[in-house]
Parts: C-alpha cells; sequence; structure tokens
C-alpha cells in the first residue's frame, strides 16, 4: 500500500519482479495492477520498457472515487481490467472508463496515455495514438492489431539511471538550471519544449542555446518533447528550432514527456547502447 505520489524507480521494478513471476506461471491468466491515479502512466511505461517478450495481458487499473461512494468508477474498471486480464490481448494497457457514464471502458496504450484531469472518472486520455480495445462487462472489442497471448517466457530488464530528470521550458527561465543539474551528476534531461521546437534563444535575455551546448558537450544526454501534448515537433519551421538542433539535442517527435523521461532513464541504464539511436527506436 503506497499513495502513488510516492513511487519511484524502486518500485517500478519490484513490481516488474512480482509480473515476471506471474507471467511465467502457466497457472495465472493475466496480472491486473491497481494504483493510485497521479503517477500510474509513470509505472505504465516503467512497465512497457522493463518487461520484455510480454506473453500476458497487464492491466493498470485505478479508482477516481473511493468505493463508497455511489458514484466510484472502481467497479466497472475492476470489472473491465479482469475481462482485459483474461484476453487473448498480450499488451501493457491501462484500463479504465471511457467518458463519465458508468457503462464501458477503454484499454489505453501504455506509453501513450495522461492524466489529463483531476477528479473526472475518465481522467486518462490516449495522446497521439489510438485505443487497444473498448470493454464492458461483457465483451471486448478489439480495434488495433495487438501482440498476442503466447507461450513464450518473459523476462525482464530493469536496468535503470534515476539520474534523469524533466524540465518544463518557460518563458524567462534561467538556464543555469542546467548546470545544478550538471553539478549533482545527472546523466540526462528531458526538455519540454516550446512550439514546434523552440527554447528561449538570442533574442532573449535569457538564452538557453549555449547552456544546453555546453551540457551535451560535457556528457549530459538532452531531449526535446512537446508541451503542446498533441502534435509533434518539427525544428526545422522557425530559425530558434534550428538553432537548437545544432547544439545536439535529440528531438524525440509526439513522445510523451512522462514516457520520454522513463525510457531516457532506461536507455541509459545500459552503458553500452547508442543513446541516440535507442531513444529515436519505435519500441511499441
Amino acid at each position: 500500500m503506497k499513495f502513488s505520489e510516492d513511487m519511484d524507480p524502486k518500485d517500478w521494478k519490484r513490481l516488474a519482479e512480482t509480473c515476471e513471476l506471474y507471467l511465467n506461471d502457466k497457472s495465472i491468466k493475466g496480472i491486473i495492477i491497481t494504483h493510485g491515479t497521479d503517477t500510474l502512466h509513470y509505472t505504465a511505461a516503467a512497465l512497457s520498457f522493463f518487461i520484455q517478450k510480454l506473453n500476458k495481458p497487464i492491466a493498470l487499473t485505478y479508482s477516481q472515487r473511493s468505493i463508497d461512494r455511489a458514484s466510484t468508477d472502481a467497479a466497472l474498471n475492476l470489472i473491465c481490467s479482469a475481462k482485459y486480464a483474461t484476453s487473448d490481448i498480450a499488451e501493457i494497457a491501462l484500463v479504465g472508463h471511457k467518458n463519465t457514464n458508468d457503462e464501458i471502458c477503454l484499454a489505453m496504450p501504455a506509453t501513450k496515455v495522461r492524466k489529463m484531469h483531476t477528479s473526472k472518472r475518465d481522467a486518462f486520455k490516449i495522446i497521439n495514438d489510438t485505443p487497444i480495445a473498448e470493454i464492458t462487462p461483457d465483451k471486448i472489442n478489439i480495434l488495433k492489431t495487438f501482440n498476442a497471448r503466447s507461450n513464450n517466457k518473459s523476462k525482464i530488464d530493469i536496468k535503470f539511471s534515476d539520474k534523469v530528470t524533466l524540465i518544463k521550458i518557460h518563458p524567462g527561465q534561467d538556464p543555469a538550471i542546467l548546470e545544478y543539474y550538471e553539478q549533482q551528476g545527472y546523466k540526462g534531461i528531458i526538455l519540454e519544449v516550446t512550439g514546434l521546437g523552440q527554447v528561449p534563444g538570442k533574442q532573449s535575455s535569457t538564452n538557453w542555446l549555449p547552456k544546453i551546448k555546453k551540457a551535451i558537450q560535457n556528457g549530459i544526454t538532452i531531449c526535446a518533447t512537446p508541451q503542446t501534448i498533441y502534435g509533434q515537433l518539427n525544428p526545422n519551421v522557425y530559425s530558434t528550432g534550428r538553432e537548437l538542433q545544432k547544439t545536439g539535442i535529440i528531438f524525440l517527435g509526439g513522445m510523451l514527456s512522462e514516457t520520454a523521461l522513463i525510457k531516457l532513464g532506461w536507455v541509459l541504464g545500459h552503458k553500452k547502447w547508442n543513446v541516440k539511436e535507442k531513444m529515436l527506436e519505435n519500441l511499441f
């Protein structure tokens, strides 16, 4: 029992290790993980990278309203999660209400989902992707191709560097924060950049470009994700974006910032990997 805001990489690793045991137990049909909503999408992303050769369904689910309330969403979410966990869809999915009505849930891709409301029953939304399935207590309507249940032996890869962080770019922000993280021994930074791929540049009193270039030259991997949530980065459109490319930053298209943070920690945990190639590799 732990509040989700208190979760950390050690908990993600422990969950992955537990999942590995059950995935390779032939008497187990599938797995349901109940989890607080605040950081559920971080855990979903972590398990997606940690668990290799997935052979059974894993449903991560939640309730926005407690089971003692008439408006609870827990019952339907659990029922639909059980329906998903006994299906042939060997994917890690976040399972929860499709809308505010207590009728239907979605199985959502674990690395393409974000909590978009503080209290609504349908708080989680899919970003730049589509649902795996619609689920009711009676049936599953599969909406896309999926990895099928198999007799493969699942294994885990939980190497992870926790020396990664996420910084949201805003006007007037001092780029010296990069030096702070460098001094603290951080190895990777996700910059949530503005627009199509910009940071304050040469016309700004807080020009980020030299500090980014220096940090990268000093061995820190810096990646860019959009803070607009929907859409893709395209740094070629504006001059600031083109200047930012020259620093060596890695643009991650439309990847969610939370997913990018988890992926970067996982990639940096493997010291022999080519970080840029792996960060740009589409694993799901």
